[in-house]
């Protein structure tokens, strides 16, 4: 018996290996990397509590911003 287009059916998609478990470590990386460096080198300087709070929030931002999608 020959089997029609609608009777095969399609093998379900997976998400490739990389994208499922190495690409969300890597942005999770990046992004706790460049909020810890930013927050750090805020507060060596020693300018008060503005300063560091503000480079904690604009380093979260864009790291959410950037990273958002993974």
């Amino acid at each position: 018996r020959e089997l029609l287009d609608m009777e095969v059916k399609a093998k379900a998609w997976r998400v490739p290996w990389f994208e499922r478990l190495v690409q969300p470590c890597l942005a999770e990386l990046l992004g706790s990397a460049l909020f810890i460096f930013t927050g750090v080198l805020a507060a060596v300087e020693g300018a008060g509590r503005l300063q560091p709070a503000l480079a904690h929030g604009l380093a979260l931002g864009s790291a959410v911003a950037i990273l958002g999608d993974i």
